[in-house]
């Protein structure tokens, strides 16, 4: 499946808007002050989007030492969305229709699941999903989630006047910016490469 819209190349800049937080706070993308981290994940309660998370949230204070703050698109809708991000410290992003999935050419493939470098997380996500439920620390994920499970991941860094300083279009489920790497590019001064499948893979 190609995308809607050609993908967001570093260097290009992203147009002022203000993002309603699931919390119901505004969001300014891109930020006056610090790097944005946009992440787009697929829906409420995706063990595989929550075991990355939780990564995040483990570092949360470094990441926001390092001048970034983190805004997590998802797309499905807000009610579905609450019961799940409740604790997350960072701004959550419903985006049922997918508008900004579409404008940030974010697509939906069946090799989100298909791919074996896939199976491993998808594997340790449900069992680390399942006895948080267990727990009490996490709430199971819709049979039937809006928007279906063929997501793929995406991370963009935008800078404070808006220009795209990097940019990852995920080849599966699992495929996304780890902290270090954030890190590290937020610390660059340099716009490196994108990070996308060649079309002709698709």
């Amino acid at each position: 499946m190609r995308m809607s819209r050609s993908p967001i190349e570093p260097g290009s800049t992203v147009d002022e808007r203000s993002l309603t937080a699931v919390s119901g706070d505004q969001v300014a993308v891109p930020d006056s002050d610090r790097l944005i981290h946009l992440q787009f994940r697929r829906f409420a309660g995706c063990p595989v989007c929550n075991l990355h998370l939780r990564s995040v949230v483990r570092r949360h204070r470094e990441i926001e030492a390092a001048g970034v703050r983190e805004v997590v698109v998802f797309h499905s809708p807000a009610e579905e969305l609450v019961p799940h991000t409740t604790d997350l410290p960072f701004a959550v992003v419903a985006d049922p229709a997918r508008r900004l999935y579409a404008e940030f050419g974010v697509e939906r493939s069946p090799r989100a699941l298909l791919s074996p470098r896939a199976w491993g997380p998808v594997v340790r996500a449900v069992l680390s999903g399942v006895w948080n439920v267990v727990r009490g620390r996490e709430h199971l994920p819709s049979i039937s989630p809006h928007g279906g499970r063929l997501g793929l991941p995406a991370d963009f860094l935008i800078a404070p006047d808006g220009r795209v300083r990097a940019a990852k279009y995920g080849e599966h489920v699992y495929d996304q910016w780890s902290v270090d790497e954030l890190l590290e590019l937020a610390a660059r001064r340099e716009t490196p490469a994108i990070d996308r499948v060649a079309d002709d893979e698709r």
